[in-house]
């Protein structure tokens, strides 16, 4: 039988592990997000106090937090809060009291997604870091990775269609069908592997390893189109690889007055001269620094960079809460390393 201590001798036990979240959650100041998530959520169309009250908004952030930490689905998340100590301990929650179910959390994205909050959201705590010297734009590393979601199973004449950006009539005049639909995720093709989906194109800072910025686009896009909405006059020094090579990025790094230091490649019957080959093995060791990014979304964050969302809208809210889960798990880090004071 079950003592009236038991459930505190257990957590106990379990923070001996240091946890991840709970390491987290002695570091965020998590009322930073409560403000503006209030604000933008703002419920003024409760007609009456009757029923259950709504979930108080912070716990719904932080659901979303541990749910793109750990890659669950939204019927995971639920499933996993109730059947887990270090789930509720996180969370401010006892066992048996009322958790989100799976639709509630969907919703809470969802509003999320509308009000273009996300972005926001990552962008105050960035922001937050900037000011107060953690990020401290001494170099910027750009980069961009595959998020892969669900294939379609489309007609060719559909996917003909759907390639020059339009929706097929097919589609139209079924909703429910068009619900289920990706219209947004694209094929390409790279090192002679087809992938399928959106890309998470990043800048970060050389120093920390914290995002600084981001875009989403579909996966067919190229790495250098994004360039100028990662990079601007506040960022000293541009680290790339060869792909971001081009007189058009040049000419507008040296416009905002940024050092490139992009990797330079050969092209035919121009090979590179030994002084390049050392130039860019010099540059080589620090812009990689942008891949153990990648490496944390896989490894770390239960292979985050696979989403099962569908529609451009979603995807880039589901990347940009990605984003800055990663960025809240780093900074926990680089404060434990001491190599950043808390904020």
């Amino acid at each position: 039988m079950a003592g009236l201590f038991d459930y505190e001798f257990q957590l106990e036990k379990i923070n001996k592990h240091q946890p991840p979240l709970q390491k987290l959650d002695k570091i965020i100041d998590w009322q930073v997000f409560r403000e503006p998530i209030e604000k933008a959520l703002k419920n003024d169309n409760r007609k009456s106090n009757a029923g259950r009250k709504p979930y108080d908004k912070l716990l719904m952030f932080k659901i979303i937090i541990l749910q793109r930490y750990y890659n669950l689905s939204d019927e995971q998340t639920e499933f996993q809060i109730k059947d887990r100590l270090s789930f509720l301990q996180f969370l401010g929650l006892q066992i048996g009291d009322n958790v989100p179910d799976e639709k509630t959390i969907w919703l809470f994205k969802e509003q999320l997604k509308d009000k273009d909050l996300t972005k926001k959201l990552f962008e105050l705590f960035t922001g937050k870091l900037i000011i107060n010297g953690v990020i401290a734009k001494e170099g910027t590393m750009v980069d961009a990775s595959f998020v892969s979601v669900p294939k379609q199973r489309n007609k060719k004449s559909d996917n003909d269609i759907i390639k020059k950006d339009e929706i097929p009539q097919s589609f139209k005049d079924k909703p429910n069908k068009l619900a289920q639909k990706d219209c947004d995720a694209r094929w390409t093709k790279k090192n002679n592997q087809r992938e399928y989906g959106y890309k998470d194109h990043i800048a970060s800072d050389q120093k920390t390893k914290l995002i600084t910025k981001y875009e989403v686009t579909p996966a067919s896009t190229h790495d250098s189109k994004v360039t100028q909405d990662l990079i601007d006059e506040n960022d000293n020094i541009f680290y790339a690889d060869s792909a971001y090579k081009s007189e058009e990025i040049e000419k507008y790094l040296k416009e905002k007055n940024v050092k490139s230091k992009v990797i330079k490649r050969a092209y035919r019957n121009k090979p590179l001269t030994n002084a390049q080959h050392k130039e860019n093995y010099k540059h080589s060791k620090t812009r990689v620094r942008v891949e153990h990014i990648f490496g944390t979304l896989t490894k770390q964050m239960n292979n985050a960079l696979n989403l099962t969302s569908i529609g451009i809208n979603r995807i880039k809210s589901a990347i940009g809460l990605m984003n800055l889960t990663y960025n809240l798990v780093r900074y926990e880090q680089l404060v434990r390393l001491q190599k950043v004071k808390i904020v």
